[in-house]
């Protein structure tokens, strides 16, 4: 039997390469990296989550650009990547979450979750004919505690305190690593989290470019911010940065 030629490891199988590598699951990573970027963060009351949407076009509505998906009264997750696949594995995760309180009379546990939306992940790098989701998730959510998670398109998980996904994930983690406090507060993160993206995307924020949700620790509940108050944290993010350019130049 005649070697298969390193070309074919590359096709529509996901199979090991000789050394070692899954070619399809790190086209899949790829496809996150171009995506724009998401940003999570834990605080003492709560989870923060930040998006770029990046409009495109004036004649968008950019209400039906949606990244951040509530997955339960406790949970929710900003996707990057195929917009396509994270729709598949949101509608997912919100069944598994209803299963389980049907089941069990009680919310699903955040690792719980996570963990069963990367086996589901981890299954379509180990079968002929279908393709890893082309997407990351930051999952946020409460039990105890804060937790937040991001997914691999390979079926990975980690836990982070504040973390991001997409195209502009190398400077929001330096922002992040410099910056970022064990007891930041909601108020603090959103700050944090819009500072980061208005670094990451160039300065080129809205309110209609931004999307921004919490969970609430002491209630467990999810909000999405409506446009005015994004708009004013972007507002005092925009202001923030134009003085720290000055600042730079003086």
């Amino acid at each position: 039997m005649q070697p298969m030629p390193s070309m074919g490891y590359d096709r529509a199988i996901t199979v090991f390469s000789p050394d070692g590598r899954l070619f399809q699951v790190e086209y899949a990573r790829e496809a996150v990296k171009r995506g724009t970027t998401s940003v999570g963060i834990k605080c003492t009351d709560g989870i923060v989550l930040a998006v770029d949407k990046r409009v495109s076009s004036r004649l968008v509505e950019a209400p039906s650009v949606e990244k951040i998906y509530q997955i339960d009264d406790h949970i929710a997750a900003a996707t990057c990547g195929l917009v396509a696949d994270a729709r598949v594995l949101v509608d997912r995760a919100r069944v598994e979450a209803q299963v389980n309180k049907i089941t069990y009379n009680e919310p699903i546990d955040v690792t719980i979750l996570v963990k069963k939306i990367c086996d589901f992940k981890q299954l379509y790098t180990q079968h002929g004919g279908v393709r890893p989701f082309g997407v990351a998730l930051l999952v946020g959510g409460i039990t105890a505690e804060p937790r937040l998670f991001e997914t691999d398109p390979s079926g990975a998980l980690i836990e982070y305190k504040a973390t991001a996904i997409g195209s502009g994930r190398n400077v929001v983690m330096e922002i992040f690593e410099e910056k970022y406090k064990d007891n930041i507060r909601m108020d603090g993160a959103i700050d944090l989290a819009l500072e980061a993206l208005y670094k990451a995307t160039e300065e080129k924020i809205s309110e209609t470019t931004v999307e921004i949700a919490t969970i609430d620790a002491k209630t467990k509940t999810y909000r999405k911010l409506p446009v005015k108050e994004v708009a004013a944290h972007v507002a005092k993010a925009i202001k923030k940065g134009s003085s720290s350019k000055e600042s730079g130049k003086g």
